[in-house]
């Protein structure tokens, strides 16, 4: 029985109340997390205030020291936490590990992005004066992150805040909690001062409104749905808190008429069934060319049918299964309710499997070809194992499908014509853009989105540089 403790000022506190952390798969007991509250949240932030005057004033190669030990002691520890990781969120093994390799990425790109200070010299206009500027650490950070990818995008927030200089409160969904308890321990075991990484549980818009009610409190970064997102900026607002939010997605994956469609089914497959559809950058619909969408449609639906379901983590050695379970029983419901919807207003189900597991949040993968274009399918996220498909007969009705929503984050397009893939890249109204690439995500680039898919950028230099200030000088001399 593994247990979710809070960290506050350098101490792991229990609570008397805690909650199961249950396994999707079987609905075994995982874990229990301590059940905090609000002023658990505002002791974290007292924490993190009182210990930000040393940690912003540790030079860029001490932060990128400590940086690239916790990197080092993460990947020492990928084993025990990617299973304490699949077990929790029902990830397939192969993927919980790759989340914490993918973790690691961040707190190394960080690490070195903190030797590389920023600024610049402005040549004056006028003799006997001097101009620069410089950057600096804007205060206490808080991270509020998810239940899909927990460790992989707490990593993300929290190696950029501490690389930046600030000092940082984090907090995880409920129902994946143990994995990021485990990271925050390898920060805490590498040396990290008391009171510069903190963690809390609980409630969340308790526990969200405590932190930023702080008056210490200079950034918040969430990743989650555009309802959840307004709310916490309608929160920032009040006091001038720096949001960063990285929201819900209705990534376009379009096929062109000279795509190679082996290609394009494999990353469909990749794009779409990764960790069983629930990513905010997964391919939402598909968008395919009229002259090929037939052969397309049904070997897409029979590799969805043809995909094993099972347990994420093998049993006594056994094969991993294509597609682990889905976080819970309300969202295999959510899902079918928008695949049933879809067909019951016209939508044709190219899939025919419908067998899955007896138990546990399992859920068959299904394709709706001419789902109607008000239908949840085609409209919203989808967040699991299905996905729409309808046709288009050349680039601009593409386009025109693919910008017509109000989300912006991911979109893919397959194509073998480069100057196609330009033109797609230039217009496509999206943060992120995959040609013929389903993971395009990495480290070293900015990743985020536009309308209502969110604000700011996340990885590379500018995921830094969220957290930090200008400062101007002007010296006349």
């Amino acid at each position: 029985m593994i247990e979710a403790q809070q960290l506050i000022n350098g101490v792991w506190d229990s609570t008397s109340d805690t909650k199961d952390v249950m396994d999707p798969a079987d609905g075994s007991t995982v874990g229990r997390v301590a059940w905090g509250s609000a002023l658990d949240a505002t002791r974290a932030a007292d924490s993190a205030s009182a210990a930000f005057d040393n940690w912003s004033l540790t030079t860029g190669r001490m932060r990128a020291d400590l940086l690239h030990a916790a990197a080092d002691l993460l990947a020492e520890r990928r084993e025990e936490i990617a299973l304490t990781l699949a077990r929790e969120a029902g990830k397939r093994l192969p993927e919980a590990q790759g989340e914490v390799d993918f973790s690691v990425e961040y707190f190394r790109w960080f690490a070195e992005e903190a030797r590389r200070p920023s600024g610049s010299v402005i040549p004056p206009e006028a003799t006997g004066r001097r101009h620069f500027s410089s950057h600096h650490p804007l205060g206490v950070a808080v991270s509020l992150t998810p239940w899909n990818f927990p460790v992989s995008i707490q990593a993300r927030k929290i190696a950029a805040m501490l690389a930046a200089g600030c000092t940082v409160v984090g907090r995880v969904a409920e129902k994946a909690p143990l994995a990021v308890t485990a990271l925050y321990q390898v920060l805490t075991d590498v040396g990290f001062p008391a009171g510069v990484v903190n963690l809390v549980h609980g409630p969340s818009r308790e526990l969200t409104a405590a932190l930023l009610e702080h008056p210490a409190v200079r950034a918040v970064s969430f990743t989650g749905s555009t309802q959840v997102g307004s709310q916490i900026m309608a929160l920032a607002s009040r006091r001038i808190v720096r949001p960063l939010l990285e929201l819900g997605g209705n990534a376009p994956f379009i096929v062109c008429a000279d795509a190679d469609l082996d290609d394009a089914i494999e990353g469909a497959l990749l794009g779409r069934l990764r960790n069983t559809g629930q990513s905010c950058v997964a391919a939402n619909r598909f968008l395919v060319h009229e002259s090929v969408i037939d052969e397309f449609g049904t070997r897409l639906a029979a590799r969805f049918d043809a995909m094993s379901i099972g347990h994420g983590v093998p049993v006594d050695g056994g094969p991993v299964p294509d597609l682990g379970p889905m976080i819970d029983d309300e969202r295999v419901t959510a899902v079918r309710s928008m695949i049933d919807d879809a067909v019951d207003r016209g939508g044709r189900l190219l899939t025919t499997r419908t067998e899955v597991p007896a138990h546990g949040a399992f859920l068959a993968p299904a394709l709706v070809r001419d789902a109607p274009a008000n239908s949840a399918l085609a409209q919203d996220e989808v967040f699991g194992p299905a996905a729409a498909i309808t046709s288009f007969s050349d680039d601009a009705e593409a386009l025109r499908q693919a910008n017509a929503t109000e989300m912006g984050l991911a979109a893919y397009v397959w194509t073998s014509n480069a100057a196609r893939a330009w033109k797609f890249s230039d217009r496509l109204e999206a943060g992120i853009v995959g040609i013929n690439d389903p993971l395009p995500s990495v480290a070293f680039a900015p990743m985020g989105g536009t309308k209502q898919s969110g604000l700011g950028r996340e990885g590379s230099s500018a995921g830094m540089e969220e957290f930090q200030e200008t400062r101007y000088v002007a010296w006349r001399v």
